[in-house]
């Protein structure tokens, strides 16, 4: 009994002294920024003169004297379901397609993964060069066919479609692989029973194939949502710093970079990142809720 309490308290050094370093790295990239980032909440900081307890009074301006608060928290809203909605209709369009036997399958799902791995700052510039209002790629395009050219990052309105496009142009790939894992995953006996009993294609594809990837359709939901909510390299590289034209792409990312490292009102950029965080977390629950909800009503 003494040999192998002693195997088992070396065995646990062993494992701690395993886990230390990794321990370590969440303590000082994750808890330490989180914990700081909530002190300056509350606080007055510019960078360069001690910080100033102020209480509630960052969250209290977001709330009742900012207006460029509600412009930036409705526009990503917008901003969000604009990219949603395609970005979930096309992957799922795109995984059916690929994961169906057909010749030259290999090659398309190569173009279709491509996005994935370009920077998004060197996407984001490439289509501010093809969607230039003058000589841009997209108005020769039109032009050919008899349309008009378009002001794509001129036009406010304009400017938060080109900036959704981008995005869903971006995040396709991700969300395809996703949901082809998912649908790879379903056993194809049920397909081949459907289709004894007369089922078509898209009868099938209602009927198996969405329910039974529900669990990787309600991650692709939430990672999209918290990526488009957390949106700042794509609309800076895209529109510029000031979330132009107008307000039209001004956005929560570019009012935090804005407040952070223009205006250096680094608590108040702090509390609006927790603002930031606790619409994430709302969101998340209630999501991760229906899809429980759903699980139980099958």
């Amino acid at each position: 009994m003494r040999r192998g309490s002693a195997l088992e308290r070396r065995r646990a050094r062993a494992g701690r002294l395993f886990v230390a370093p990794n321990l370590a790295a969440i303590l000082v990239f994750l808890l330490f920024p989180l914990g700081f980032s909530l002190y300056l909440s509350f606080h007055s900081w510019d960078l360069f003169s001690p910080p100033r307890f102020v209480g509630v009074a960052n969250y209290r301006r977001l709330f009742s004297d900012d207006p460029l608060f509600y412009i930036a928290l409705r526009n990503t809203a917008v901003f969000t379901v604009l990219t949603l909605v395609p970005t979930v209709a096309i992957s799922l369009g795109v995984a059916w397609l690929l994961n169906r036997k057909l010749r030259g399958v290999g090659v398309f799902r190569t173009l279709a993964f491509l996005p994935l791995v370009a920077s998004t700052v060197a996407m984001a510039v490439v289509f501010r060069f093809i969607l230039a209002s003058d000589d841009g790629l997209a108005n020769i395009l039109l032009g050919w066919i008899g349309l008009g050219p378009v002001p794509w990052l001129t036009d406010p309105r304009w400017a938060m479609v080109s900036l959704s496009l981008v995005t869903v142009w971006k995040t396709v790939p991700f969300a395809t692989v996703i949901l082809l894992a998912a649908m790879q995953g379903v056993p194809e006996n049920l397909y081949e029973a459907a289709k004894i009993d007369g089922a078509n294609g898209w009868h099938r594809f209602l009927s198996i194939t969405v329910p039974l990837i529900r669990g990787a359709l309600s991650f692709v939901l939430v990672i999209t949502v918290i990526n488009t909510v957390q949106a700042f390299d794509q609309a800076y590289a895209l529109t510029g710093g000031n979330g132009g034209p107008e307000t039209g792409t001004y956005v929560l990312g570019i009012m935090l970079f804005q407040n952070a490292f223009r205006f250096y009102e680094v608590g108040y950029a702090a509390a609006l990142a927790w603002i930031i965080f606790a619409i994430l977390l709302a969101f998340t629950l209630i999501q991760q809720w229906l899809a429980r909800r759903s699980e139980m009503e099958l």
